[in-house]
C-alpha cells in the first residue's frame, strides 16, 4: 500500500461559503495540531446543504492529491444522531466527515472503503464541543491528529462499511434511440453537467463525431415552455458562435455537459438541478 508523504497532507472542503470565517478557523485548528501540514482547500463554495454537489466534487478532486487525509463538511444534520466518521480507503488515504453519504463517492475513487470508524475518541476532539460546528470541534482536530500519525484504530470503534450511508446519484438511460438524463451540477459559469458518462452517449448514439448535431428535448420550465434546442457535439466552447449552445465532454468529470459560449446554459436554457433532459439525434 502506498504511504503518506513524510510531510502531512490535508485537503479541506465545505459548504461554509467564501465569505465565512469558518474555513479559516478550521484551518487554524488543523495547523495548530499539525503545523507542518500541507493544507489544500478544495472549495468552500459548495451550495449550502448540497450533499450531492459536495460528494461529486470531492470524488473528482481527491485522485489528483497526494495520499493524505481529506476533510469534507457538508453537514445539514450536524448535532443530530448522524455519526462523525473516518474512512480508510484502498489507496492509503483517510476521509473524515459526517456519515451522510458525502464521503462515499470519494472513497470509491480512491480504491474503495477498507475500514470505517466512528469518531468517538474525545481526546482527539477540541476540549469544548458545540452542537453546530463539528467541522471545527471534531472533524478538523481528528483529521490533523491522523495526518500526524495517530493510528486509525484509535479514533473510535469500527463500523461495518456496509452500514455507511450512501447517496443515490442520478444516472443516464439510453431509451428509444435517445438518452434520458438530467442536470447533475451547475458550475459558476452556468455550465450544466449532465448525469451519466460520455460512454452513455456512445451506447445511445454510436461514435460521437465532432460537429454531430443533437436535439435537447426539454420539459416545461416555468417561464420557458417545453421544446427542442439544437446543439452540436464539439470539443470546446469556441467551436460555436458566441451565444450559441453546445454539448461537450467536461474535462473535469469525463461526462456530457451543456454550455453556452460566453454565456450561461442554466440561465439561457432555463435549466436547474435535476431538470430532466432528453438527448436525441437531430
Amino acid at each position: 500500500m502506498p504511504r503518506m508523504t513524510d510531510r502531512p497532507f490535508i485537503s479541506f472542503m465545505t459548504d461554509f461559503g467564501v465569505g465565512s470565517s469558518a474555513p479559516a478557523v478550521c484551518r487554524g485548528v488543523m495547523l495548530d495540531i499539525a503545523p507542518d501540514a500541507r493544507l489544500v482547500d478544495v472549495t468552500h463554495a459548495i451550495r449550502h446543504f448540497a450533499l450531492r454537489d459536495g460528494a461529486f466534487l470531492l470524488a473528482r478532486s481527491v485522485p489528483y492529491f497526494p495520499i493524505g487525509v481529506h476533510v469534507a463538511v457538508v453537514d445539514p444534520g450536524v448535532g443530530t444522531a448522524r455519526r462523525p466518521i473516518a474512512l480508510q480507503v484502498g489507496r492509503g488515504d483517510y476521509l473524515v466527515g459526517p456519515d451522510n453519504g458525502l464521503l462515499v463517492p470519494a472513497a470509491a475513487a480512491l480504491g474503495g472503503i477498507v475500514g470505517a470508524r466512528a469518531l468517538e475518541n474525545r481526546a482527539l476532539w477540541l476540549p469544548s464541543v458545540s452542537h453546530t460546528f463539528h467541522g471545527r470541534d471534531i472533524f478538523s482536530p481528528v483529521a490533523a491528529h491522523m495526518a500526524t500519525g495517530t493510528r486509525f484504530d484509535t479514533v473510535g470503534p469500527a463500523l461495518d462499511p456496509a452500514d455507511i450511508t450512501t447517496l443515490e446519484m442520478p444516472i443516464a438511460t439510453p431509451r428509444d434511440g435517445g438518452l434520458d438524463t438530467s442536470v447533475l451540477l451547475i458550475d459558476a459559469f452556468g455550465n450544466c453537467r449532465l448525469a451519466g458518462e460520455t460512454s452513455d452517449l456512445v451506447t445511445a448514439f454510436g461514435e460521437m463525431d465532432r460537429g454531430r448535431s443533437f436535439d435537447l428535448v426539454l420539459p416545461d420550465r416555468g417561464m420557458q415552455p417545453a421544446g427542442r434546442v439544437r446543439v452540436p457535439w464539439v470539443a470546446t466552447f469556441g467551436d460555436v458562435a458566441v451565444g450559441s449552445p453546445l454539448l461537450f465532454e467536461d474535462a473535469d468529470y469525463a461526462g456530457p455537459a451543456l454550455a453556452v459560449n460566453l454565456g450561461s446554459a442554466a440561465e439561457e436554457l432555463g435549466l436547474d438541478l435535476d431538470t430532466p433532459v432528453r438527448i436525441e439525434p437531430a
